[in-house]
């Protein structure tokens, strides 16, 4: 994971990755999917519509906003961005605040 502070760890007893001690994704075996977070209804239903070779939910998270993405077919630079709002969902503000300054110096 490239994201910064996350590390390996387990969530209701499956192998998962945690950022800031929460949560952050997971690879479903079953169907080598990743379980992504902070993605609304809506846009949950587009991206299954859109792509349904990459994207899809089970019942266990039809009324979660979560979407099941494909390893083998989802691009990278999107995947990147959908794990990004969960990881600054997990990240304390101060962290943030912190890392955006950073980031922004970067670019400049």
């Amino acid at each position: 994971m490239a994201f910064p502070e996350v590390v390996e760890g387990t969530s209701y007893g499956k192998p998962s990755y945690m950022a800031f001690g929460k949560f952050f994704t997971r690879v479903r075996a079953i169907d080598q999917s990743l379980v992504i977070g902070q993605v609304g209804f809506d846009e949950r239903e587009m991206l299954v519509e859109v792509e349904p070779e990459t994207f899809h939910f089970t019942d266990h998270y039809k009324g979660y906003p979560f979407v099941l993405a494909r390893i083998a077919s989802v691009d990278a630079a999107q995947l990147r961005g959908l794990l990004e709002r969960q990881w600054r969902k997990n990240a304390p503000k101060r962290w943030l605040k912190e890392h955006d300054a950073a980031h922004s110096r970067e670019c400049a």
